[in-house]
């Protein structure tokens, strides 16, 4: 058996990075992300200790299979550190990797144009851009040993992939299939299909991110995301969504556009004044450059929509670009909005990076407007253990409930939701379905991406449906 180790994501949800050991001499990576929160990995790296800790000297190559942070932002330090390998992905996921890793320096290293430019030249050189469901040929030098590399849709965010290794020692042997999952999307998401299952898996690498919940309907998830632009309306209240730049921003673009298509007449009261508003009175902000770069790019690739989505722009509907929509790109336009809905009674959604509050424009809108009881937070995506976003999740039905941002003490008055259908990952039973419905299913599965409550909850999950299936972590 082919062995794997885990550079990160094995004991929480970020800094993903696996090595699958093909020989004594010859590796490949999948993922290099950055980790967030208190999480670490097994050799001390953090999210402020960012240098790769771990021997790159085997590694023939690197698979993207998609473009989140916490997947691929250590990957200028892997250049960094010498990796001069092929970088594979999807080919969406190479019209973003740029952008991505363009911010991550920004961010997080040096604004210096020079020095950034000599990285995303680097990037582009080793940057390989294949097509799903194409088979690339991985050389191995001085062996016998063949790899073959596959990338499948998988319905997390737009060019999301999980990844077919098919490895053979001997043109005569039986191939070895090892999968790693990345990030797997939830059925019925907005704008994506969900991923398929392979014929087979002999290894699996699972992410586990919600493996011990399943999440609620589309129905459920809409009805709720509804009450809360309700509520904006009748009491002139701010709802601010944290969201990832990518994915999460055009899934819930996509979801808010149809709720106001779908309810052009409806008329709400405004608690305090009496007055009469209606869906167009609510204003859509969407505070993220990267995020307004991810929309453009995701409107240019509308052929990897699924067929609700692009039957809707068939329509002559806009779901990432309709009327009430604002995009705040400068800084100064950001704080400016900033102090505006601090001052006025106007209803808003705010959408604004970072997904877990631990940085980013988010920020500025939670210090202003936490203290208000008529504004809301809901979060739909995950909350990594050490964010400013767990602590709100934990802390808000407390008496004193406070959250600590910019070691600043922010009281939170706010109403704080958690809308688990909208993440973009997929829940309990869909994780099980991924390997059950393979024809030949997993001997071995590999639980990573989770925090070790989901992962038992998995494997029990496992050990109920795929009993002669091994499940380790």
């Amino acid at each position: 058996m082919y062995g794997i180790t885990h550079h990160g994501a094995k004991d929480g949800v970020t800094g993903s990075c696996h090595e699958l050991l093909i020989d004594e001499h010859h590796s490949l990576l999948v993922d290099c992300g950055l980790f967030q929160g208190a999480e670490t990995s097994q050799n001390g790296a953090h999210h402020e200790q960012l240098a790769i800790e771990f021997d790159i000297s085997n590694a023939q190559a690197l698979v993207v299979t998609h473009v989140h942070i916490d997947h691929v932002g250590r990957l200028p330090y892997l250049l960094a550190a010498g990796f001069v390998g092929p970088i594979l992905c999807s080919k969406p996921s190479a019209k973003l990797l740029p952008l991505v890793i363009e911010d991550a320096l920004k961010v997080g290293v040096t604004r210096n144009r020079g020095i950034i430019e000599a990285c995303l030249m680097r990037l582009q050189d080793q940057l390989v851009a294949l097509d799903y469901q194409q088979w690339f040929d991985l050389p191995l030098p001085d062996t016998k040993q063949s790899c073959r590399i596959k990338l499948s849709p998988a319905g997390h965010i737009l060019g999301s992939a999980y990844v077919t290794v098919r490895l053979k020692e001997t043109a005569k042997d039986k191939p070895w299939d090892v999968i790693f999952s990345g990030d797997l999307g939830a059925p019925y998401a907005p704008l994506l299909a969900a991923p398929k299952s392979p014929y087979k898996a002999d290894q699996l690498v699972l992410e586990s991110t919600y493996g011990d919940r399943n999440h609620e309907d589309r129905h459920h998830r809409r009805q709720r995301l509804k009450a809360s632009m309700e509520k904006a309306l009748a009491d002139g209240g701010v709802v601010l969504i944290p969201a990832f730049s990518i994915g999460r921003t055009q899934e819930l673009l996509y979801e808010i556009e149809s709720i106001i298509y779908d309810h052009p007449k409806q008329a709400i009261s405004h608690t305090a004044t009496g007055q009469i508003l209606t869906w167009q009175d609510l204003d859509i902000i969407v505070d993220s450059p990267l995020a307004s770069q991810f929309t453009e790019v995701y409107r240019a690739l509308k052929p990897y929509w699924d067929k609700e989505a692009i039957r809707r722009v068939k329509q002559g509907r806009h779901p990432l670009s309709f009327e009430q929509l604002t995009t705040i790109d400068s800084h100064e336009l950001h704080e400016q909005t900033v102090a505006y809905l601090t001052q006025q009674k106007r209803p808003a959604i705010v959408i604004a990076a970072s997904g877990m509050c631990a940085g980013g424009r988010i920020v500025n809108y939670l210090k202003a407007l936490l203290g208000d009881e008529r504004n809301d937070v809901i979060f739909v995506g995950y909350q990594a253990q050490g964010t400013p976003g767990r602590d709100l999740l934990t802390y808000h039905d407390k008496a004193d409930g406070y959250v600590m941002l910019d070691g600043e003490h922010c009281e939170i008055k706010a109403q704080i939701w958690q809308i688990g259908g909208y993440s973009a990952h997929a829940g309990q039973q869909d994780l099980i379905n991924f390997a059950k419905r393979m024809r030949k299913p997993p001997n071995t599965i590999h639980l990573v991406h989770g925090e070790s409550h989901a992962k038992q909850a998995l494997r029990e999950a496992f050990a109920r449906q795929l009993p002669e299936t091994t499940v380790l972590f």
